[in-house]
Parts: structure tokens; sequence; C-alpha cells
């Protein structure tokens, strides 16, 4: 078994050989591995350089897309057959399932869905469009992605086109695509926009959020307790601190 240098959950794969990233893999690397099969996620033209090289050299190698919450449980259930663990991945999805349906029913109950602005990037500006899993997050977790309207995964933004959206909460992802983001406070430009006005701005996680796995149905759990602490105990409310406002 190998892993590429971003997976680092769960903590028992960190021993794991690495392969290079989920772009670009090492090819030799893999093949030294000798793998009776290979999965790759679906990605930019240049992902499919290393599979094509692989399947020529003889390795199964299956690719998946997993942009929404269907398309995740359909990819859970086909790794579990490939793996010979379909019972398994049948239990992981109906789990996943389960809590979704739950958060929505809780969601249901809303007075008001808040308009959600995600920043994927910046200072050059990606927001998170309607393509990916980053907009069912935020609308199970009550919210509405004001930037719903951008086909795509990802939306070009600049700060007069924010300013017009007037977020009433915004987001802010940190990990590889947004290393060193400022804390909306931090942005004198932004300072007129709602979210900014009442301090509704959240640092949060890159991988929790914008890489499709079993974490994303935490990403919306967590994201449900910041949007609405009204429908949850107190208790829930405080298990919500994990995200912050001051970068650190």
């Amino acid at each position: 078994m190998a892993r590429t240098d971003a997976d680092t959950s769960p903590a028992r794969i960190a021993r794991l050989p690495v392969i290079g990233t989920h772009m670009r893999p090492n090819v030799e690397a893999v093949l030294a591995r000798k793998p009776d099969l290979v999965l790759q996620m679906a990605g930019r033209k240049e992902a499919s350089l290393p599979v094509e090289a692989l399947r020529r050299r003889g390795v199964p190698v299956a690719v998946f897309r997993a942009e929404t919450f269907a398309e995740l449980f359909s990819v859970i259930q086909r790794v579990g057959v490939l793996t010979g663990s379909e019972k398994r991945a049948e239990a992981m999805v109906r789990d996943m399932k389960k809590r979704l349906a739950a958060l929505d029913a809780r969601m249901a109950k809303a007075a008001k869905r808040p308009r959600v602005f995600y920043e994927v990037r910046s200072p050059d500006m990606l927001a998170a469009g309607d393509g990916g899993i980053v907009d069912e997050i935020v609308r199970h977790a009550g919210g509405v992605n004001c930037v719903a309207d951008a086909p795509g995964k990802f939306a070009r933004v600049s700060e007069e086109e924010i300013i017009r959206l007037a977020p009433e909460v915004y987001i802010i992802q940190r990990g590889p695509m947004n290393q060193t983001p400022l804390p909306l406070d931090k942005r004198p430009r932004l300072a007129v926009i709602p979210a900014a006005r009442t301090g509704r701005a959240w640092f949060v996680d890159e991988k929790k959020y914008a890489r499709p796995g079993r974490q994303s149905v935490d990403a919306a759990e967590e994201l449900a307790r910041l949007l609405h602490p009204e429908l949850f105990p107190a208790t829930a409310r405080a298990a919500a601190a994990a995200p912050n406002k001051d970068g650190k």
C-alpha cells in the first residue's frame, strides 16, 4: 500500500510510503509497490496522464469523481466492491445518509437561511460555485451559497463582486489552496459586507470541507452549528469553537 503526500488521515497511514501528489504521482514509485489496484480521483487533464501511463504498463486503475454527496456515496460503495469490503462500505454510507437526513430535518426548523460566501483562495480570489461538495455542505448546513449561480466548482470573483453579493456569513478555508489567508477584519475593503459588520466570519479546514470523504458530513454538521446555534444545545454550540476567527 501507498499514499499521496496529502493523505494524512487516519493517523495509521502515516507510515505508508508516499508516491507523490494526487495530481502528479510518481509513476515509477507506484510501479515499485507492485499494486493490484490504484485508486485515482478525477481532476484536471494532467491527472489523466499518470493514469494512462499506469494502464499502459498493465496496472488496473479505477478513476472516480465525487463532487456531490450522491457521487461520494457511489464511490464508497464501488471501492467497497473492489476491495472486498462491501458490507463495511454499505454501513458507512447508511451512517452518512442517516446523519445528513437528521441534519436536514433540524435545518428545516431554521427561521432563515443566511447567505454564505466560501473563500477557496485569496488574494487572487476564488469562491466555491455550485459544482462541488462545498455547495452541498452549505445547503445541508442551512445556508445559501451566494455564488451558486456561477457554474462550475470554482468562481473567480473580485472584492467589488463580494461587496455586491453582501454575504451574511464569510467562510475562509485554510489549507494547501489558501495557505495564509487574512481574517476578514484585516480586509478593510470588505468591512461593509454584513458578515464583517456582525463578525460572522470563520476559518475552516480545507481538507474537511473541500476534499470529499467521510469528513464531509462532519463539515456539514460543524457549519450548521455555526450558522444556526439556536437550533443546537449550549454544549453543541461550545463544540463549534474549533473553526476560528483570528487566523491562529
